[in-house]
């Protein structure tokens, strides 16, 4: 005896009826990939609104993100937002009833989360970084209200593509600056002073609380250059 525990006679076969799901699982990402492709390319110049799930109809952020998705969605965006409740309800519920469409990437969670209704455009989302490249890949800004864990996800997700130049530099505003301040003061008392980040990096967040100076400032980033993705740009997104 060599002192293992002997192998389950069944444990090969388990072995490639996982493999053999692992190899399916591949084909259902490429299919989420596909669609999200397909359903949104005639959406763009997009903005991308993300914020908490549990803020309730007459919060203040959600009646501050109806009102941004609104003058957004007449302005000529489409916003996406990831199609629950909350104020990703609210920045639906703007765009919807504005002039652009209203998109909803959605996600299916253990604790299933319900899709609000306010949606012109809605896909769902087996998996979490499909769905995260399809917010990044369509956007033309980022509008970030508070939030959660998620919320955060999201943010770090953008300030990381943007840093790292794996996607095109673009606004990313933070509403709400009293809720807001305590981060960016960490970003550089914490993360700058003991070179962390860099002094520009500082610069790739903005926070803006006027709902229409926010359209104002994303018009401004893009008034010399156009909304579509330059020719580098595109690249860089077909390498996410």
């Amino acid at each position: 005896m060599n002192g293992k525990l002997p192998r389950p006679v069944d444990a090969g076969a388990a072995d490639m009826a996982h493999n053999a799901r692992e190899s399916w699982r591949i084909f259902g990402i490429m299919s989420e990939f596909f669609e999200a492709t397909e359903r949104l390319a005639q959406i763009r110049p997009a903005v991308s609104i993300f914020g908490s799930a549990r803020a309730s109809a007459d919060s203040p952020y959600y009646l501050l993100a109806e009102k941004i998705a609104r003058l957004l969605s007449d302005a000529g965006f489409s916003v996406v937002s990831g199609g629950g409740p909350g104020i990703m309800e609210a920045a639906n519920k703007g765009a919807y009833f504005g002039k652009s469409p209203s998109v909803g990437l959605n996600i299916q969670l253990p604790n299933e989360q319900l899709s609000n209704r306010f949606q012109d455009i809605s896909l769902t989302f087996h998996h979490f970084f499909a769905r995260k490249v399809s917010f990044v890949k369509f956007a033309t800004a980022y509008v970030v209200l508070p939030g959660g864990f998620g919320t955060l996800d999201e943010l770090s997700e953008a300030l990381t593509l943007v840093q790292t130049g794996k996607t095109r530099k673009m606004p990313i505003i933070l509403v709400h600056s009293p809720f807001w301040q305590g981060l960016l003061d960490w970003f550089r008392d914490r993360m700058q002073t003991e070179h962390m980040i860099d002094p520009a990096d500082l610069d790739l967040v903005q926070t803006i609380d006027d709902p229409a100076a926010i359209v104002e400032a994303i018009f401004k980033y893009y008034e010399k250059r156009g909304f579509a993705p330059l020719p580098a740009e595109r690249e860089n997104l077909l390498n996410l």
